[in-house]
C-alpha cells in the first residue's frame, strides 16, 4: 500500500558529494511530514461581490474554507466500499467502478438535432443558394441543398463528442498509476470541489469550466478531478491540431469535441456560414442538454508562465445561446492551476523563434515516455465558486459601460506632449452608433479578462515560482544556500499576506531544494572551499533563462501592482533630480506626490496591458493602485513625509487626480469596505521610500521584476531609430527577436530573459495599439511601418525616453 503524501509535501533532499557524476548532486530523501505555515493560508476563489452578489452568498458557508486540501491521486480501500487485504490490492480498480458515471448522463441525438436547428437549416439553404443557381420560381436546387446537408453532417461527425462511461473508468484508472508515477501530489481544495458539487447536483443548469492553460495534461487532469467527485465529466473544447489517428478517438471519449483554431478557414478567407452555425448550433444544444463544457479561453497553452490574452470566439456563443434561447441560466466556474513544473519542461524552442512542431501520435507517445522517466513534482488546481452568468449579464446591463479608449488615445499626450491621429471614419463609426453590437463585444470581452484575472488570482504559487524568481530577481549573481532559505521564507510570508495561496508545505529548506532539484539544468550548485555551504547560481545560458523567466513569471501577478508603483516611483524620482538616480537613492531624500505616483502607474499599467492584467474590469485602475501604495506604507516599505509638503510642485493638470471614485474594490468583504477610508484620502499626500536596507532591497526587487519587460520594450525602441521601409510583420517582428537576441547572446543585454519570442510579440502588438506602426495595405499584402507621428527622431526618442524612466537597467 502506497504511503500517503502530505499536502504538497516534497522530497526531502540533500546535497552530497557523488564521484560519479557531478562534484555535488542532489539526492532525494522521502519524507512525508508536513510543516506548518506561520501565517494562515487564505482561501481563494470566491466570485466578485460587485458584479455577482447573489452568487457569492450561495454555495458557500463558514464551514467550507476550513475543509483544507486533498491529494486526489492518494486512493486506498478507505476510499471505498470495501476494507482488508484484497480491498488494498484492488483499491485502485474498486474505486473508479464505484464512481457514478452513466450513459444516460450525457448526449442523444446530437447529430440530429443539430442538423434540424433553424440556423443550420438557414445557412444549408443560404449556402446551396450560393453555390448553385436558382430554379425556375425561385426554388433552390435540393441537390445543391442534399450535398450541403451531407457535407455539414461530415463536419458535426468530425465535430462531436461521444463520451464513453467504460472509457472514463478506464482512463481514470490509468490516469491513477500515470499521476503517481510522475507527480508527488495533485491537490485540490475540498471546499472548493464541495461548491462546485453543489451547484452540480442541485440548479438543474450547465456549468461551464474556464481553465487557465499551462500544459497538455490540463484536459485530463479535470477531467479526472471531477470523476474522483462523481461530478459529470464536461465536453472539452479542442483545437483540431489535436485531431490526430487514435488519438482523436481516445479525445472523443473522453468529451472532447474539435473546433476549428480559425473559423475563417475557406480558401477565400471569407467567413464559413455553415461551420460556425454548426458550432453555434452544437454548443446550444450541448446547453439545452445541461451538459457541461470545458473551454480554454486562451486558446492555446502559455508559452511565458503568464495568461495569455482571452480569445472570447466560444464565450461569445455561449452568452448569445443564454441571451437568445430558452436555457434558464448557465453557471461559470473559473479555474486556476499551477505546476511546479510542467511535463513540456519548457517553451524554449518556441521562445527561441522556432515554430510550434504539429502534434502526432508519434510525438504523444514519445511525450509519454519521457514523462515516466522524470519526476515533476507537484500540482495544485483551484475550481472558483461558480456565478451565474445571467445575473453578470444582468448586472453590466444596469451599468453605464463606456466605450474604451485606446492605448494611443491613452499614452500619446504623455509620450510627446501631443494629441494622437484621429480614428478613421467609416464602418467603425457607423458600428459605434448601434448601441446593442459594441454593448455586447464590451460585455463579452470584460467577462472574458474577469474569468482570467479570477482564475489566475486563484492559482497557487508554486516552490519553482519562488526560487526561480528570487535567483533571477535578487540573487543574479548567485546565493548561499541559507540566504537562500531564508528569503523563500520571507516571500511565503510576502504571498500570504497578499491573498495568495501556496500549492506547497514543508520546511523552507527541504522545499527550496525540491524546487532546486526540479531546477536542475537552470541552476549550478557548487560548495564553498571548506565544503560547509553551497552557492546556488542561475545559468547565464539563454536557453536556462527563458526556463527561469518561464517559471518566475508564475509570481509576476502576485507583486506585479506594487512592481508598477516601484518603477513609477523611480521614473518620477529621475524627472525631479537631473542626474541618474540609482537604486541606493530611491526617494530616501525625496518626495513623491502620491497623485502623481498612481497617475504614472497607470500609464505604465496601460503600456504593459498586454503583458498582464493589473485590475478587473469592475475595478478602475487608480484604485487598485491606491491600494498598492497603501499597503506599501503598511509595510512600512513607503513612508508618509513629515517634513514640509510643499518641496514638490503641484500636479501637472494632465496628471490630476480621477474624481469620482467607484464602488470599493470587488474582493474586499462588506466589513472591510465598510471600515475603508478610501474616499478620506483623495487629497494628496507626500511619500517617500524607506531608508533601511531591507525595504531597499525590496524595493530593487520590485523593480528588478519589470526589468525584463521595460529593457524589451526600449530594446524595440531603439530598434525602430533605424527601421523605416514597411515590411510584414512577421518579417518586423523576426527581425526585432533576432536584434534583442543578439543583444543578449553578446551580453549587452541586462537581462537576458526579455527576448523571448512572446515578449517580443507583445511588444510589437503593443506599438501597433500605441500608434507607434501602422498597417496600410499594398498588392493584397498588410505590411508594417512607422507611422507619420513618429518618423521625426525626436518623437521616437521621447518614446525611449519614457520607457527608460521606469528600468532600473
Amino acid at each position: 500500500m502506497q504511503a500517503e503524501r502530505g499536502i504538497g509535501a516534497p522530497a526531502q533532499l540533500e546535497l552530497s558529494k557523488d564521484a560519479s557524476s557531478s562534484p555535488f548532486t542532489l539526492n532525494y530523501v522521502s519524507t512525508w511530514k508536513e510543516g506548518l505555515l506561520s501565517r494562515k493560508r487564505p482561501f481563494v476563489g470566491r466570485c466578485c461581490h460587485s458584479c455577482t452578489p447573489l452568487s457569492q452568498e450561495k454555495l458557500f458557508n463558514t464551514s467550507i474554507p476550513s475543509l483544507g486540501l486533498r491529494n486526489v491521486i492518494y486512493i486506498n480501500e478507505t476510499h471505498t466500499r470495501h476494507r482488508g487485504w484484497l480491498a488494498r490490492r484492488l483499491s485502485y480498480v474498486l474505486f473508479v467502478t464505484e464512481r457514478d458515471v452513466r450513459k444516460d448522463m450525457f448526449t442523444r441525438n446530437v447529430v440530429e438535432n443539430v442538423l434540424k436547428n433553424s440556423k443550420v437549416e438557414t445557412a444549408i439553404v443560404d449556402v446551396a443558394t450560393e453555390a448553385s443557381s436558382c430554379g425556375q420560381g425561385g426554388e433552390v436546387d435540393q441537390r445543391a441543398v442534399s450535398k450541403v446537408r451531407q457535407k455539414a453532417r461530415g463536419f458535426l461527425q468530425e465535430m462531436v463528442a461521444s463520451i464513453s462511461p467504460a472509457f472514463i473508468r478506464l482512463t481514470g484508472w490509468v490516469l491513477l498509476k500515470l499521476f503517481n508515477s510522475f507527480f508527488w501530489s495533485i491537490q485540490i481544495h475540498k471546499g472548493q470541489l464541495e461548491m462546485v458539487k453543489k451547484a452540480a447536483s442541485e440548479n438543474n443548469v450547465p456549468l461551464v469550466f474556464l481553465p487557465v492553460h499551462k500544459s497538455h495534461i490540463d484536459y485530463l487532469l479535470i477531467t479526472f478531478i471531477l470523476f474522483c467527485h462523481n461530478i459529470k465529466a464536461p465536453h472539452i473544447a479542442a483545437g483540431n491540431n489535436l485531431n490526430i489517428p487514435i488519438f482523436s478517438t481516445l479525445i472523443r471519449k473522453l468529451g472532447g469535441f474539435f473546433i476549428r483554431r480559425k473559423l475563417d478557414e475557406t480558401s477565400d478567407g471569407k467567413k464559413d456560414v455553415l461551420y460556425r452555425s454548426l458550432l453555434h448550433a452544437y454548443t446550444e444544444e450541448l446547453l439545452r442538454q445541461q451538459q457541461f463544457l470545458e473551454i480554454y479561453l486562451e486558446g492555446t497553452r502559455s508559452r511565458s508562465g503568464k495568461p495569455s490574452p482571452a480569445r472570447a470566439g466560444l464565450l461569445s456563443i455561449i452568452v448569445d445561446t443564454l441571451c437568445c434561447s430558452n436555457i434558464p441560466d448557465v453557471l461559470i466556474v473559473p479555474v486556476g492551476i499551477s505546476y511546479e513544473r510542467i511535463i513540456e519542461g519548457n517553451y524554449n524552442s518556441e521562445q527561441l523563434g522556432k515554430p510550434k512542431k504539429n502534434e502526432s501520435l508519434w510525438g504523444v507517445a514519445c511525450g509519454v515516455f519521457r514523462m515516466l522517466r522524470k519526476n515533476y513534482g507537484c500540482v495544485r488546481v483551484d475550481f472558483t465558486q461558480p456565478f451565474s452568468l445571467k445575473e453578470y449579464l444582468d448586472t453590466q446591463r444596469c451599468r453605464h459601460l463606456p466605450a474604451p479608449l485606446t492605448l494611443e488615445q491613452i499614452l500619446i499626450p504623455t509620450i510627446i506632449s501631443a494629441e494622437p491621429d484621429p480614428a478613421p471614419q467609416g464602418d467603425e463609426e457607423q458600428n459605434l452608433n448601434s448601441r446593442e453590437e459594441p454593448w455586447r463585444r464590451l460585455v463579452i470581452s470584460n467577462l472574458a479578462k474577469h474569468v482570467l484575472f479570477t482564475a489566475n488570482k486563484s492559482s497557487a504559487i508554486m516552490s519553482t515560482h519562488i526560487v526561480a524568481c528570487l535567483l533571477l530577481y535578487r540573487h543574479r549573481e548567485g546565493v548561499v544556500l541559507s540566504k537562500l532559505v531564508e528569503d523563500f521564507f520571507n516571500m511565503k510570508e510576502e504571498i500570504l499576506s497578499r491573498d495568495f495561496d501556496l500549492g506547497f508545505s514543508g520546511n523552507s529548506e527541504d522545499v527550496v531544494m525540491h524546487a532546486l532539484s526540479l531546477l536542475g539544468n537552470c541552476v549550478n550548485v557548487t560548495s564553498t572551499n571548506r565544503n560547509t555551504e553551497f552557492i546556488i547560481t542561475p545559468r547565464s545560458t539563454v536557453p536556462a533563462l527563458f526556463e527561469l523567466n518561464f517559471y518566475s513569471n508564475g509570481l509576476f501577478h502576485v507583486f506585479i501592482t506594487d512592481a508598477i508603483i516601484a518603477c513609477s516611483a523611480l521614473a518620477l524620482l529621475r524627472e525631479q533630480a537631473p542626474e541618474p538616480c540609482g537604486s541606493d537613492r530611491n526617494g530616501s531624500s525625496n518626495l513623491l506626490s502620491q497623485e502623481r505616483l498612481i497617475h504614472r502607474a497607470a500609464g505604465l499599467a496601460h503600456l504593459l496591458s498586454n503583458e498582464v492584467l493589473v485590475a478587473m474590469p469592475c475595478q478602475t485602475i487608480y484604485q487598485v493602485f491606491h491600494d498598492a501604495v497603501t499597503r506599501l506604507i503598511q509595510y512600512g516599505i513607503m513612508v508618509v513625509a513629515e517634513e514640509d509638503q510643499e518641496e514638490l510642485s503641484p500636479s501637472p493638470t494632465k496628471e490630476s487626480w480621477p474624481k469620482p471614485f467607484p464602488e470599493p474594490l470587488s474582493w474586499r468583504s462588506d466589513e472591510e469596505d465598510e471600515d475603508s477610508d478610501f474616499g478620506e484620502e483623495q487629497r494628496d499626500r507626500y511619500l517617500k521610500v524607506s531608508g533601511t536596507a531591507e525595504h531597499q532591497e525590496f524595493f530593487t526587487f520590485l523593480q528588478r521584476l519589470l526589468g525584463p519587460v521595460v529593457e524589451a520594450y526600449s530594446g524595440a525602441a531603439i530598434f525602430l531609430h533605424g527601421h523605416i521601409a514597411p515590411v510584414t510583420e512577421a518579417d518586423f517582428t523576426y527581425q526585432l527577436f533576432k536584434y534583442l537576441l543578439t543583444r543578449t547572446e553578446r551580453r549587452v543585454a541586462v537581462y537576458g530573459e526579455s527576448a523571448t519570442h512572446y515578449l517580443v510579440k507583445n511588444t510589437v502588438k503593443t506599438f501597433k495599439e500605441l500608434g507607434v506602426l501602422k498597417e496600410r495595405r499594398e498588392n493584397g499584402v498588410t505590411l508594417l511601418e512607422l507611422s507619420s507621428t513618429f518618423i521625426p527622431q525626436t518623437n521616437c526618442k521621447k518614446l525611449l525616453q519614457y520607457i527608460l524612466a521606469f528600468g532600473l537597467l
